[in-house]
């Protein structure tokens, strides 16, 4: 059987049915960018390949998946975040032209050049611990002009660099200035003149909204999801985070791919969830970065068989965390997940959260998205801070 690559001598973590699914001595095959054989070396056909890798006992996983990323977005919050260290409350520094206003006013500013040059070196650190694929929203220029320029530059990271990148349109993140009185304006706007555009342009692959007290009301919600419907793209929310405005039910309801945060999720979330296929997306960064004390409801979304994915949220106020290694960590010490959910949060529950069928698992016809390890166990993977163990990482097959 002809192949291009062969990787032997190897254990997989095939994350087939539950746990990570493992196998030793194990033996994966590639061609065209595609698997075409994973699984024990005793039971492979025999392979004819253009190049064979000895990889020495290392393990193999999936390609790792960030499934909910703020990477494009002029300036950075660290002058913020020394403030809160010296007290400063929310309100203040929102009075001293803090907050995501911020974040828009220097993202409005930057040019299309500048939004690439600065989100690289952030994709770089996440590419250097082997996500093959990331997920990057808009949402910071609240305006036409710049949502559709932070989408085209989310687009053209993909160009400069060997890595999936889905796009997903949040222009309902904030209420810009412009209709600070005018919540339903700003939302018809995005609705009637921005989203139509976007989809036109195939700049998104799903559209997001912040369902919470300070970002829009269930009812306004509801408006982009009937949009996005309109122009035949799916749907996620930032749901749940801060207060129950029963945004998981809302989602699940719409079938969305993904409800994000959910500190403040219900039983009744939960179960419309679990109904639906809703992943239930975690994002341990922004808990801890902001000090919060609510937990996600962990063992109910367990009990209900809700799948749970794990992503940086990377961000520049909230979450400026660039490690998906680091945020697996904190997803087994903050939210005492196990290391295999930790593992499956960011392969397979990570591409079910983008609709991304085609990778997350080792598997015959699936995307040879791979990340190879210097680690003994996969336990690994989750257990370490701040070390690196990735010995190779392969992006469709090369």
């Amino acid at each position: 059987m002809r192949c291009d690559r062969l990787w032997r001598n190897a254990r997989l973590a095939t994350m087939r049915g539950p746990g990570l699914g493992p196998v030793e001595d194990g033996m994966l095959a590639s061609l065209d960018g595609m698997i075409v054989y994973a699984g024990r070396a005793d039971e492979a056909p025999a392979f004819e390949p253009r190049e064979t890798i000895d990889c020495d006992g290392r393990w193999i996983t999936p390609g790792l998946i960030d499934c909910h990323t703020h990477l494009i977005h002029g300036g950075d919050r660290a002058r913020e975040f020394e403030m809160r260290l010296d007290g400063s409350t929310y309100e203040e520094i929102a009075r001293a032209g803090g907050g995501i206003l911020s974040t828009m006013r220097a993202t409005r500013a930057a040019s299309e050049d500048d939004l690439v040059a600065t989100a690289l070196p952030r994709l770089d650190a996440l590419i250097a611990e082997g996500a093959t694929t990331v997920e990057v929203k808009s949402g910071y220029g609240l305006d036409r002009d710049t949502e559709i320029r932070m989408l085209r530059a989310a687009r053209r990271l993909g160009r400069e660099r060997p890595v999936h990148i889905a796009t997903t349109f949040l222009g309902a993140h904030a209420v810009p200035p412009e209709y600070a009185d005018d919540a339903d304006g700003y939302i018809a706007m995005l609705c009637e003149e921005v989203l139509p555009e976007v989809a036109a342009l195939g700049f998104a692959d799903a559209v997001d909204a912040f369902c919470e007290g300070i970002g829009f009301t269930p009812a306004q919600t509801q408006r982009m999801f009937d949009a996005a419907a309109r122009h035949g793209l799916p749907v996620k929310l930032h749901a749940d985070q801060l207060s129950n405005l029963h945004g998981a039910a809302l989602a699940a309801g719409r079938g969305a791919l993904s409800a994000d945060h959910l500190e403040y999720l219900d039983q009744a979330g939960i179960a419309a969830m679990a109904a639906s296929g809703t992943v239930a997306t975690l994002l341990p960064g922004a808990y801890y970065f902001m000090r919060e004390s609510r937990l996600p409801p962990i063992e109910a979304l367990r009990a209900a068989g809700v799948p749970i994915a794990l992503a940086t949220d990377c961000n520049p106020g909230t979450s400026p965390l660039t490690s998906l290694l680091l945020a697996m960590n904190l997803g087994a010490t903050l939210f005492h997940l196990t290391v295999a959910e930790c593992i499956t949060g960011v392969t397979r529950n990570a591409a079910r959260a983008l609709g991304l069928a085609d990778r997350g698992t080792l598997e015959v016809g699936k995307r040879c998205d791979l990340a190879i390890w210097d680690v003994e166990r996969p336990a690994e993977l989750v257990y370490r801070m701040g070390y690196n163990p990735l010995h190779a990482r392969i992006w469709s097959g090369q």
